[in-house]
């Protein structure tokens, strides 16, 4: 199962197949930071037809009774606790965060602890001039300012193959997993995905 976040809250619920029909994963591929609510509405990109050819060629040489290996949920391989920051954070606090946690990137939450978006390092630096991990300069900007929303979350019994699929289709390197409460109780990054790929039997995540 899987929800879409933006500062307006909640704007999709449902399975992969679902949301891919009323909320294009490739329009993530070009996704821009948003200022006011509302910018998250509209967003519309496509993938390329070189992109779409790849894809299927390499689901056509896929044999048909490739063994498709365990089932194994997001609460398995989910990073935890989950180093956040908050969308009224200026940026150069954020970048702090970012730099001091040896992280790339952090879902951003509103005052009420709920997901609104995604930021990573190269949001913040169109607002800051850094020099190694020294900050030169700052541009008066809140993450609410340079983040990325609508961001795609999962919850924590979603096969891991479908958050695959959506990494790749989206071009996401990381999703939110969320509680029944929609509250974040973890999250998924590629090296996650890799690592379960390496440490259990096989898994065919393209199918």
């Amino acid at each position: 199962m899987f929800t879409v976040y933006g500062i307006t809250g909640q704007v999709f619920s449902g399975t992969l197949e679902a949301m891919n029909r009323v909320y294009p994963m490739s329009s993530a591929r070009n996704a821009r930071g948003i200022a006011k609510e509302g910018d998250e509405i509209g967003v519309e990109t496509t993938t390329s037809p070189l992109q779409r050819e790849a894809i299927s060629a390499y689901r056509r040489m896929l044999p048909e009774d490739l063994e498709r290996g365990p089932l194994i949920h997001a609460a398995q391989i989910m990073s935890h606790p989950v180093i956040s920051v908050q969308q009224s954070d200026p940026v150069a606090d954020a970048w702090r965060v970012l730099r001091q946690r040896g992280i790339h990137q952090a879902p951003v939450l509103d005052e009420a602890q709920r997901l609104v978006g995604v930021v990573n390092e190269r949001d913040l630096l169109t607002a800051i001039d850094i020099d190694g991990d020294r900050i030169l300069e700052t541009l008066k900007r809140q993450v609410r300012d340079v983040m990325t929303s609508p961001v795609v979350a999962a919850a924590t019994v979603t096969d891991i193959r479908r958050i695959a699929a959506v990494m790749l289709e989206g071009g996401f390197s990381a999703i939110p997993i969320l509680n029944d409460k929609g509250r974040i109780v973890g999250i998924i990054s590629r090296t996650d995905v890799l690592r379960a790929v390496m440490t259990d039997p096989p898994l065919s995540l393209w199918r």
